[in-house]
């Protein structure tokens, strides 16, 4: 298994990828896996500010 050393992962296998003003994030592979058909995603506004744990919709 291939895990990139650039990114940060959570417990709940979701990763952070820092790179200059910017952050991407997703879930693992193993995440994908257990989840059954994505339908619809949320995006919060961009400039939104966010701390640790915080959800978001």
């Amino acid at each position: 298994m291939k895990i990139p050393k650039n990114l940060l992962y959570t417990r709940e296998h979701e990763w952070a990828e820092f790179k200059d003003n910017e952050v991407t994030i997703g879930i693992t592979d193993y995440a994908q896996g257990q989840l059954g058909d994505v339908i619809f995603i949320e995006f919060p506004d961009v400039g939104e500010k966010f701390n640790s744990g915080d959800v978001f919709w």
